[in-house]
C-alpha cells in the first residue's frame, strides 16, 4: 500500500428539504385546512478518526463527498426524512486545515474522535406550520436551509513514541528493521526511504513505536533533496534518536548540518530530547570509531552512543535510552478520566 500524507478534498453538506404546500382533502369534510409537512434536514459533513489506516491514500482516488438532502415534506402531515451524512474515515494524528492550509480546524489524536465539519440546512416549514386563526388557510412554506462547501487539507502526521533522524544512509533504515518487524527497502545509495515507515518496537517486555524518516540534506528546508516536509511526522516523537553515519567524512559536521535543518524547520523540534549515535560501528576499524566518536561528541556536547544495527553492537543501550525517556514523558502526561470514556462529537464552528 502506498503512503499519502496529505489530500486535498472537497466536502459538502446537505440541504434542507423545502416544506409543502397541502390541503387535506376527503369526503364529507369541506374544509379540510392545510396538511402540509416539513422538509428533512441535510446531512453533516462528518470527520472520523478510526483504527486501522496508517495513510490517506483513499482520497486519492476520491476527492468530492457530498452529504445527502433532506426529502421534502409531503401531504397529510408528512415529515421529510433526514439526508445521510458524508463521513470522511481517517488515520489517527489526522490533521484539517483551510483550502490555504493556514488554519488549523481539527487535530485527530485518538481513535474515535468525529469532528462535525459542517452541519446540514435545516428543513423548511410546511404550510400547516403557519396555519392560525387568522389565517387558516395559508399558501406558502418555507424552502429548506443552503448547504455549506468548502475545499479542506487532509494533513497526516504520524503518532509514534521516537523518531530517527539523519542524513541519508545513516543506518535509520537498518535499524529499523533490526529492532522491528517492519521490511524498509535497504540499498547503499542515498534516498532509499522516501516515505516515512512505522514499527513497533518490543524491548524490555514493553513496546513502543519507532518512527524512521526520509534522510536531510543541507538545504532541505529550502525543499532541497526530498525536502523537510516529512519532519512533521517527528513533531508528535517524545524522543529522537540522530543516528550520523560513521563512514562519512567528518561525524560532527553531518551531525551539526542535521540539527541546523531541524533548527530551520521550527515546530519544537529543536527542543525534542534527542540521543546521539555513531552509526555503522561495524564498519569502522578501531582508530576511526576513535576519531569520528571524538568529532561526534564535540559537535553534539554530549556523549554518543557507539551502535551497528547490521551486528547489533549497542541495539539494546539505544533501546533502554528510548525507553527511559519515553518513560519519562508517559508519566508526565494526564492520566484519562476513565479507560472507558466516550470521545463527544467536536463542534468546529468554522465557516468557510
Amino acid at each position: 500500500m502506498k503512503f499519502l500524507d496529505q489530500a486535498k478534498v472537497f466536502v459538502k453538506s446537505g440541504a434542507g428539504g423545502a416544506g409543502c404546500v397541502s390541503f387535506h382533502r376527503a369526503k364529507f369534510i369541506e374544509f379540510g385546512g392545510p396538511d402540509g409537512g416539513d422538509g428533512g434536514r441535510g446531512g453533516d459533513v462528518v470527520i472520523e478518526c478510526v483504527e486501522g489506516l496508517n495513510t490517506l491514500i483513499d482520497y486519492r482516488y476520491q476527492q468530492h463527498f457530498k452529504a445527502k438532502i433532506g426529502v421534502h415534506g409531503m401531504g397529510r402531515n408528512r415529515a421529510g426524512a433526514r439526508g445521510a451524512d458524508a463521513v470522511l474515515k481517517v488515520p489517527a494524528g489526522t490533521q484539517i486545515f483551510d483550502e490555504e492550509g493556514e488554519t488549523l480546524i481539527a487535530d485527530l489524536t485518538e481513535v474515535g474522535q468525529r469532528v462535525v465539519l459542517f452541519q446540514g440546512g435545516n428543513g423548511g416549514f410546511g404550510n400547516a406550520h403557519f396555519k392560525s386563526a387568522t389565517n387558516q388557510a395559508p399558501r406558502h412554506a418555507n424552502p429548506g436551509q443552503p448547504a455549506k462547501e468548502a475545499w479542506i487539507i487532509l494533513r497526516l502526521k504520524l503518532i509514534a513514541d521516537a523518531g530517527l533522524i539523519g542524513m541519508p544512509n545513516a543506518g535509520k533504515s537498518t535499524f529499523l528493521a533490526a529492532t522491528t518487524a517492519a521490511k524498509p527497502k535497504i540499498a547503499d545509495y542515498p534516498f532509499t526511504t522516501l516515505h516515512p515507515g512505522l514499527g513497533v518496537v518490543r524491548a524490555i517486555g514493553r513496546e513502543f513505536v519507532l518512527a524512521d524518516i526520509p534522510g536531510l540534506i543541507e538545504g532541505a528546508h529550502d525543499g532541497h533533496g526530498l525536502g523537510d516536509r516529512f519532519l512533521g511526522h517527528v513533531e508528535r516523537c517524545r524522543v529522537l534518536l540522530h543516528l550520523v553515519d560513521g563512514t562519512s567524512e567528518h561525524a560532527g559536521k553531518a551531525y551539526k548540518l542535521v540539527r541546523s535543518e531541524i533548527e530551520a524547520y521550527g515546530a519544537g523540534l529543536a527542543d525534542k530530547p534527542e540521543i546521539v549515535a555513531l552509526s555503522k560501528a561495524d564498519a569502522l576499524d578501531p582508530e576511526t570509531r576513535k576519531d569520528q566518536l571524538a568529532k561526534l561528541k564535540r559537535a553534539a556536547k554530549k556523549t554518543p552512543l557507539v551502535l551497528s544495527a547490521a551486528s547489533g553492537e549497542g541495539v539494546e543501550t539505544a533501546l533502554t535510552e528510548l525507553l527511559k525517556i519515553i518513560d519519562a514523558a508517559r508519566a508526565a502526561e494526564p492520566k484519562p478520566v476513565s479507560a472507558e470514556a466516550v470521545i463527544e462529537p467536536v463542534e468546529t464552528g468554522w465557516r468557510p
